[in-house]
């Protein structure tokens, strides 16, 4: 007969009793984990439904240039030709940078691809700059695979933004997010053409607002993966709405690395707004040149932190020399906003109105002091060659020409004269190179477009004209002699 201090009665307990709390574990167990892996399930982001609202706002942009074929040119493959031209070798009888001659036949050639976003229902499309700059031709193509010939309105290439519009109505437009109620952490999608993949679509977090990377705006900066063909795409946040414009990446290969940055989209709306209204962007401009201050620097003019934009230069006849601005100033705050680096002065100033009056605080000598400063106008550099007021190719002389800008001119330090845009036929053959720059027509000195279309109108057709070019900084007689 076993008692109960029995071993064997005690281990027979101390197993059930194991066995016991072992179910008891397991049966919490499944009770707790389906309620854990639902609320993980509903956290994790599902896209489906955003990208089925958001594509079909998204365009295809393929831009064509024009391009010539040298006489003589064997006709070649059409898949030989397409690996020359990606792997930028010269085709054969042609050199590269060679001037196009009157005898070479122009042909559209496939350029590039980008992507873009409707921004109204009437057909206004937004992209990078970048993706339309030095295009003859710009195509949009609809997810629906209608494709449109796109007008160029305005393209911005300090902000990277440009507008295109299309004839075409009841589009779908994006909706504008609130960049502001964006948050570091946040899940964000693009949709795209990289490397001509229609509607692809990638995904991140977002892990910097407002990134200075020393360009004319601060970036948003995401992981969300972003290759050739992708820029002007939208940038998406989990409720449908284009919080920025994908533009640029961190790459050491070429490819994506990890890091993209998106144009905020507040920013792009304000410059598409004054490129649909006055065709470029206004800016102010006080005429210096900035510079970061460094901690040594700081300590040893008294500064005490490494803040504001430290005065390298000035302008001579600038608004910062007539508000008695001095090589060597920081400059601490402008209108009021606080300067920390020179990337700030620039955005600052480039945002205020030309002709404004602001007070400008700089430290100088150990002490700060005020200056009263009225901000002029920055020269719009932005690359719209559809907007510059240009000549048509003369038949005879095989010449396009354009303005020279006002800043171009001091630049320049020239009073007068027109830069070459297009050369072929007789000037090709005097010598004349896109770039160059015409200061005299047979001894007629030009000061603008209309003037050189006046003066080669009443040239003989069979004279041999004299002109007075410039190229860098040596001025030559270039002899033209009209071909047929």
């Amino acid at each position: 007969m076993q008692t109960s201090s029995d071993p064997r009665h005690a281990l027979s307990r101390w197993s059930a009793a194991l066995l016991s709390a072992a179910v008891l574990s397991l049966g919490l167990g499944l009770s707790v984990a389906p309620r854990q892996a639902l609320a993980q399930a509903r956290e994790l982001p599902d896209f489906a439904e955003l990208v089925e609202r958001s594509a079909p706002s998204v365009v295809n942009i393929r831009t064509s240039e024009r391009v010539r074929r040298a006489a003589g040119t064997p006709e070649m493959d059409e898949q030989m030709l397409e690996f020359l031209r990606r792997f930028g070798i010269p085709l054969p009888n042609q050199r590269p940078g060679t001037p196009r001659g009157g005898d070479e036949d122009e042909q559209p050639q496939r350029r590039g691809v980008g992507s873009g976003f409707i921004l109204s229902a009437d057909g206004l499309v937004m992209t990078n700059a970048h993706v339309v700059d030095g295009a003859d031709e710009v195509w949009v193509t609809l997810p629906d695979k209608r494709e449109f010939k796109a007008k160029l309105i305005g393209a911005d290439a300090r902000t990277d933004v440009a507008v295109v519009k299309i004839e075409a109505t009841g589009l779908p437009a994006v909706k504008i997010g609130d960049v502001n109620r964006l948050r570091v952490g946040e899940w964000v999608l693009a949709i795209g053409s990289p490397f001509g993949f229609d509607s692809t679509v990638t995904a991140g977090i977002v892990s910097a607002k407002a990134r200075d990377t020393g360009d004319f705006l601060r970036f948003i900066q995401t992981d969300v993966a972003i290759n050739p063909g992708n820029s002007g795409g939208p940038l998406l946040n989990m409720r449908g709405e284009v919080i920025g414009i994908n533009s640029q990446i961190y790459s050491r290969s070429g490819g994506f690395m990890g890091i993209s940055f998106a144009i905020p989209i507040d920013e792009a709306i304000r410059v598409s707004d004054q490129l649909r209204s006055a065709g470029r962007v206004i800016r102010g401009r006080i005429g210096v040149q900035p510079t970061d201050v460094s901690k040594e620097v700081a300590e040893a003019i008294g500064l005490g932190k490494p803040q504001g934009a430290l005065v390298q230069n000035i302008v001579e006849d600038s608004p910062a020399e007539k508000a008695g601005l001095e090589g060597g100033d920081v400059i601490v705050k402008f209108d009021g906003k606080a300067v920390e680096k020179a990337s700030d002065l620039r955005r600052v100033v480039g945002a205020t109105k030309p002709g404004s009056k602001v007070t400008m605080q700089v430290f100088r000598r150990g002490a700060y002091k005020d200056l009263s400063i009225t901000v002029a106008e920055l020269e719009d550099d932005s690359p719209r060659r559809a907007a510059e007021p240009s000549a048509k190719p003369t038949p005879t002389l095989g010449l396009t020409v354009v303005e020279l800008t006002e800043s171009q001119k001091r630049e320049l330090k020239l009073r007068n004269g027109v830069r070459v845009e297009a050369v072929e036929g007789a000037a090709a053959r005097a010598g004349l190179r896109e770039g160059d720059l015409i200061l005299s027509v047979d001894n007629t000195e030009i000061s603008s477009v209309k003037q050189f279309q006046a003066v080669v109108a009443k040239l003989e057709k069979a004279k041999q004209i004299t002109m007075l070019v410039r190229r860098g900084s040596a001025v030559n007689f270039v002899l033209v002699k009209p071909g047929r």
